[in-house]
């Protein structure tokens, strides 16, 4: 990680802004835990990905712990722009966490949208859309001791059964300066329910800064669709870049060049066995009958996997 952080000082770090104002819908990867790291992020950038998320790191164990760092945060020059999501509940750790990052990345991103138990039990993630005072505090903090003002401060949340708290959550983080706001269009509770994207128009409509919509989008025309129905100014994919990391591209499926890029750069990025084989049972999950999966999902080495793509699919 260190040679790849002095490899980032000599690079131009990117104002993020630039995107939401280009007047194009800015097309975005979003933080996924074990996946959203920098081998597929350098994936995703080669095929119409404009903006990257790292997956969510704990603040309080970054600051606390360099060995959390080392293994948490990787980039390298060609990884920009890049936003590394933090969770914390505290302002001044993520004030600290964000003055670490700041030279190595483009902007922070406050998670106050993960659901998960462990991390609503600790006040992390979506428990903080019930705490606007406190979210206004964190984002004002970090304004006041980063003097970069290309860096970016933003939010992603869930969203209340009363759309009102929400839009004055986002209202209230707007007056604190945040840059943009990402709504995932569900509640706390909601897990596969219907996406509510004519919440997120209401919020986009009440706002003067970039919204970004996520939730359910699988294809470019679901992306298309989505931008249509919410006005967002960006639109975040999780899972639908997981199966096809080429959607951004406009590819319905994983086109082969583009297994072949993964297995190029996950090698050279050495890449675990099992994140590198994770990635390609998402990516080959359409073009693979039930038979080939059999196979193909209990390969147990890199090189049983590289024999099979070749063999198969002259990867």
């Amino acid at each position: 990680m260190i040679g790849d952080i002095r490899e980032t000082k000599e690079c131009q770090l990117k104002d993020p802004m630039d995107l939401f104002n280009s007047g194009q819908v800015v097309k975005i990867c979003a933080p996924m835990v074990r996946y959203s790291k920098l081998a597929f992020r350098t994936l995703v950038r080669k095929y119409n990905c404009d903006l990257c998320y790292t997956p969510m790191i704990v603040a309080a164990d970054f600051v606390r712990s360099a060995k959390a760092r080392d293994s948490e945060f990787t980039t390298n020059k060609g990884d920009h722009p890049l936003i590394v999501q933090f969770a914390a509940k505290e302002a001044q750790v993520l004030c600290d966490a964000a003055r670490i990052i700041c030279p190595f990345a483009d902007g922070i991103d406050l998670n106050c949208g993960c659901p998960q138990r462990w991390a609503i039990s600790e006040g992390y993630g979506a428990c903080l859309i019930n705490k606007p005072e406190l979210v206004k505090d964190m984002v004002r903090h970090v304004w006041s001791q980063i003097d970069n003002p290309k860096f970016s401060v933003s939010i992603k949340i869930r969203i209340h059964e009363d759309l009102k708290r929400t839009v004055d959550l986002c209202q209230k983080a707007e007056a604190a300066g945040v840059s943009w706001i990402t709504v995932h269009g569900r509640s706390i509770e909601e897990r596969h329910q219907p996406v509510h994207y004519d919440a997120i128009k209401i919020i986009k409509q009440s706002m003067s800064i970039p919204i970004v919509a996520n939730g359910d989008i699988k294809t470019l025309k679901d992306a298309e669709n989505v931008h249509h129905l919410t006005e967002a100014d960006g639109i975040m994919v999780a899972r639908g870049l997981l199966a096809n990391p080429a959607m951004f591209a406009g590819y319905e499926e994983t086109p082969f060049q583009c297994i072949q890029d993964w297995v190029d750069i996950a090698l050279e990025h050495g890449t675990p066995f099992t994140c590198f084989h994770h990635h390609l049972m998402y990516m080959m999950e359409l073009i693979t009958s039930k038979q080939e999966k059999k196979v193909f999902n209990v390969l147990s080495s890199t090189s049983a996997v590289l024999d099979y793509l070749n063999n198969h699919y002259g990867v």
